[in-house]
């Protein structure tokens, strides 16, 4: 009983922080986002940036929109330093999703290509560039953020992996129980 209330407080927890953190991150001022992003960014993709790796993006913008808590941030490249905007004429690809199928991304938890073939990630625009954004996105190197956040990142993503699972039923949690016994 208490597991299987457990399980179904988990999902509704994971299920429903979307839309508790839609009304707050709306009073996130952009000048907040952009020095928290271009902070989080620069770091992640220090060693790209010293290689050229990100070149590809410079003269091209690439939108990414947190569908759930309609969000949306123009990403550029230029004088090896990430260019954010909040507004941009047109994007050149643009990369959707919830923000629980990006924390799986970001966690390691999921592939955007199984998202995308879930539909579950959208992408659309220049394929190529595309293509190349989510070959970077694969690459990411988070040992180049603090080590906390590096744990923060796993523990959430791991959460949000496990919330997304149904809750358990009776006849689930007696089955776990009776293998658990039966061992």
């Amino acid at each position: 009983m208490f597991t299987q209330l457990m399980s179904s407080l988990h999902y509704k927890i994971v299920a429903n922080a979307p839309k508790v953190l839609a009304v707050p991150s709306h009073l996130v001022p952009f000048s907040l986002q952009h020095k928290c992003l271009s902070e989080v960014l620069s770091r992640l993709f220090k060693e790209a940036i010293s290689e050229g790796e990100l070149d590809f993006l410079t003269g091209k913008w690439l939108q990414i929109t947190i569908s759930d808590l309609n969000l949306t941030w123009y990403l550029s490249f230029e004088d090896d330093v990430i260019v954010i905007k909040e507004k941009v004429i047109e994007a050149d690809v643009s990369f959707t999703a919830p923000l629980n199928e990006l924390i799986l991304v970001v966690g390691r938890k999921e592939d955007p290509d199984t998202l995308f073939f879930q539909r579950r990630l959208s992408i659309e625009g220049d394929t190529e560039l595309g293509l190349e954004v989510k070959n970077l996105l694969d690459n990411i190197e988070f040992e180049n953020l603090p080590d906390i956040i590096q744990k923060w990142i796993q523990h959430l993503s791991s959460f949000v992996k496990s919330g997304l699972s149904k809750p358990l039923t009776n006849d689930k949690v007696k089955a776990a129980y009776s293998a658990d016994v039966n061992k």
